[in-house]
Formats: structure tokens, C-alpha cells, sequence
């Protein structure tokens, strides 16, 4: 039977996960990813493995070669952009990924995100631990504008949780969905119009930094910016100096470029940025979601069917 490579750091011997896939003849091998590995260490154990579910942790063109028995790459959440797609799909890959599992977690995320912006806790917080009793002057939810950048599964959740807020919802998508009740136009109106601007896309080469500085100086002055998506969306450069400079007012950031977030950035130095570690999609409910239709559509391709959820065929 196969030997499926376990890289998800949340999955573990024993788990419900591994149940499953042993209880269908197959063999586990849990290595969890938590951090930059050692040189080599991925593509050898992609090397023996004839499946391999794993986290957001970069597989490479030349791993993916290294790798004769590999047949299917299983990702344990949406974004697939740590993985080679094209070198996969040249060797036949199936590589699959869990849309929609964790949505609701990633709307919550990013809603979260805008009420401490509105509510400048992040501020607040840092006052208090500090020693002070900072009071700020805030704004509410209600009667403002928040505007989506992408309009998928968390996107679309979002403006449902906004609309309870009484929030006017903006939207900028290629899919517009006609029985939605929010109002589609471009993106710089959702930059020029919105209080909150929150970015919902799928990473791809062509939208690297698509927010940068021409877009943040559209943005109001008292406006933040919410990124529960990718950090590459964002010049970080850009976005701590629009902020610092009062080109707009602050940030609530869920993801960046380089993670860790490097102890020097300057991200970290401004009060009105709140940065969190990567946690939306990382609710018990979104885990158990994820990991399971991942390894589900592992034993589909492994019994000669094929997954659900295929990303290389796209």
C-alpha cells in the first residue's frame, strides 16, 4: 500500500486523520512543519513517499523531480502557491487543495482585524501593557463603508457578517454575483470610497504588490487596510510608510511576506499596525474540515479516482 507523507503541524500519529488513512492499508509518516527545514530534508522525504499531505511549506520544481513514486499533493487549506503546480502537472501530479473549509474562520479573521482598527485596540493593548490608560477616539462599524478585495468563499462570508454590522459593503471582483446584496465597481473606487479595505484574492504572479504605493494613496486618510490573504498582495515597504506618514491611518494584517515577520521590520514600530501570526484559517472546526476532505481526496486519487478539489488541471 502507500506511504503518504503527514507535513501539517496540527496533524498527528493517532489523530482522526491518521485513523483513516491506516485504516485503508495505507502507511503515515509524520515529519509537522514548523519552520524552515534543513537543507535537503523535504526532498528526501518527498522522495520515498507516494502521497504527501502538507501545510503551506514550499515544494519545489526540484523536490517534486526528486520524488519517482509521488502521485498526489494534498494541501491542508486553500492557497497552493508554495507549491510548483507546473512541474507537478508535468510529472502528473494531482495536486488539491480544500476550498471553502475555512471561510467562515477566515471572515471572522478578518472582521476581527477590522473592529480593532476601528476600535485602535491594537493601540489600546500596547497603552495599557505599558503601564498607561490610553483613551483613543474610535468610530463605529455601523454607517461605514468596508470595502472587499476578492470575492470568494471568505470574501463573500464577510460582507454577510458586515451587512449584520449595518455596514455598507463595496466590492471588487472578476466574478461579480448578481443575488449578492453589495455593490460591485473597480478597485480604486473600493480604495477611494471604503473605511476598510480588506483583500480576498488567490495569490498569483500578476498581482504581487498589487496593493503598493499608488493605491494606498487613494485610499482615505482614516482608512485600514485588512490582509488575511497573502503578504506578497501588500509592498510592506509601501504600506509601513504610507502609515507612518499618516497616508492612511493603520493595518490589520493576518499574513506577510516573509514569515516570521522579521524582527526589524518596520511593521512592528507602528502602533496602529496589528500583525497576527497567520491564525485565520486555524480554528479547531476549519482544521478538522481541511485536514479530513484533504485526506479523503488522497484516497481517491490513491484508489484510481479522481479528487474533488484538483488545482493543477485549472
Amino acid at each position: 500500500m502507500a506511504r503518504i507523507l503527514i507535513t501539517t503541524d496540527y496533524l498527528e500519529p493517532g489523530d482522526d486523520v491518521d485513523r483513516l488513512l491506516r485504516g485503508r492499508g495505507h502507511t503515515t509518516v509524520h515529519s509537522p512543519s514548523r519552520g524552515p527545514r534543513p537543507p535537503g530534508e523535504m526532498a528526501s522525504l518527498l522522495s520515498v513517499a507516494d502521497a504527501a499531505l502538507v501545510a503551506g511549506e514550499p515544494i519545489t520544481a526540484e523536490m517534486i523531480d526528486a520524488a519517482p513514486d509521488l502521485t498526489v499533493i494534498a494541501r491542508s487549506g486553500v492557497g497552493y502557491d508554495t507549491i510548483d503546480v507546473d512541474a507537478a502537472s508535468r510529472r502528473g501530479i494531482a495536486v488539491c487543495n480544500t476550498p471553502g473549509a475555512n471561510s467562515n474562520a477566515v471572515a471572522e479573521m478578518a472582521f476581527m482585524l477590522v473592529s480593532m482598527c476601528a476600535r485602535r485596540v491594537g493601540e489600546t493593548l500596547a497603552g495599557v501593557a505599558s503601564g498607561g490608560w490610553p483613551r483613543h477616539d474610535t468610530v463605529e462599524l455601523r454607517g461605514s463603508t468596508l470595502g472587499i478585495v476578492g470575492f470568494g468563499p471568505s470574501g463573500s462570508r464577510l460582507a454577510e457578517l458586515a451587512a449584520c454590522f449595518g455596514m455598507r459593503v463595496l466590492v471588487h471582483t472578476s466574478y461579480p454575483d448578481a443575488t449578492r446584496p453589495v455593490q460591485y465597481c473597480g478597485l480604486d473606487e473600493v480604495l477611494r470610497e471604503s473605511d476598510f479595505v480588506s483583500l480576498h484574492v488567490r495569490p498569483t504572479a500578476g498581482n504581487v504588490h498589487m496593493i503598493g504605493v499608488r493605491e494606498l494613496a487613494i485610499m482615505k486618510s482614516t482608512a485600514s487596510l485588512i490582509n488575511t490573504a497573502r503578504g506578497s498582495l501588500v509592498d510592506e515597504d509601501a504600506l509601513a510608510d504610507a502609515v507612518h506618514s499618516g497616508v492612511i491611518a493603520g493595518a490589520g494584517l493576518d499574513v506577510v511576506d516573509i514569515e516570521p515577520l522579521p524582527a526589524g521590520s518596520a511593521l512592528r514600530e507602528l502602533p496602529s499596525v496589528v500583525v497576527t501570526s497567520h491564525l485565520a484559517g486555524q480554528t479547531a472546526q476549519a482544521r478538522a474540515v481541511a485536514s479530513r476532505s484533504a485526506a479523503e481526496d488522497i484516497l481517491r486519487v490513491l484508489d484510481g479516482d479522481e479528487p474533488l478539489s484538483r488545482v493543477d488541471l485549472a
